[in-house]
């Protein structure tokens, strides 16, 4: 784990600021009917031409091929790491769109979920629940706190909202490296796991099914579902630690993310 200075902090928010402008342009042309090639050529082209890199393009996990695309988009039952092609988006489907931009040598990382078309009430009560999960998580990030502490109060509401947590992923530590220590998982014990420190900077991304939290991976080793078939959704930030509580580098006045 490393901690942050000041300046890199700055320079994780140079990058998050990209991240988030892309997600807005990205987000302004879901609709029914849309590939998700589509977005994944929108967020490229953004994200090259403010000179920074798309960090999830070629990226390598041992036993897994390099991620082919610049950006994750996970449609309906898939919960993480959804591959952009040929698919086309439908009325009524939910897509999760993870972006991260790199700029300077620091990544900058974020997710939002949004609906293709028409709005279900059920579905949209997912999305406000998992959203709410995200703001627990991060209300949570104070200095002196324990991560199980974060990951016992995201647990503790998402289960009271009928819903379940996804285990098989989770937030990290990011900097210099797109992935860093810690592991921050959205489900634990309090008073236990690292202590919480000033200078910390991390993503608290929890992932929410509809049904039972157990997920499977996909031929293409990147693709998880869940097992059941039913619904998931995400959102994500980027925060720093900080002695005033918890800084959010990927969230701007001017953006409604």
């Amino acid at each position: 784990m490393q901690l942050k200075s000041q300046s890199e902090i700055e320079k994780i928010r140079t990058s998050c600021r990209i991240a988030a402008e892309t997600m807005q342009r990205v987000l302004e042309e879901v609709r029914p009917g849309v590939t998700t090639l589509k977005l994944d050529q929108v967020a490229a082209n953004y994200i090259r031409s403010q000179g920074a890199t798309a960090s999830p393009l070629g990226y390598e996990v041992p036993g897994k091929p390099p991620y082919p695309k610049s950006i994750c988009v996970s449609v309906n039952d898939v919960v993480v790491h959804g591959i952009p092609g040929p698919q086309v988006l439908e009325d009524g489907d939910i897509l999760s769109v993870d972006i991260t931009a790199c700029r300077g040598g620091y990544h900058g990382d974020m997710n939002v979920t949004v609906i293709a078309g028409r709005v279900r009430p059920e579905t949209e009560r997912l999305l406000s629940a998992t959203r709410q999960a995200l703001e627990t998580g991060i209300a949570s990030c104070t200095p002196g706190n324990r991560l199980g502490d974060v990951g016992h109060a995201i647990q503790q509401w998402v289960e009271s909202q009928g819903y379940s947590v996804v285990r098989d992923f989770c937030g990290h530590g990011i900097g210099r490296e797109f992935h860093e220590a810690p592991q921050v998982l959205h489900f634990g014990t309090p008073g236990t796991g690292l202590r919480l420190q000033s200078g910390m900077v991390l993503t608290v991304e929890p992932m929410v099914n509809e049904g039972s939290h157990e997920v499977r991976e996909l031929d293409d080793r990147w693709t998880a579902v869940t097992v059941d078939g039913t619904l998931s959704a995400q959102f994500e930030h980027t925060l720093a630690i900080t002695d005033a509580g918890p800084q959010v580098l990927s969230r701007f006045d001017d953006l409604p993310f």
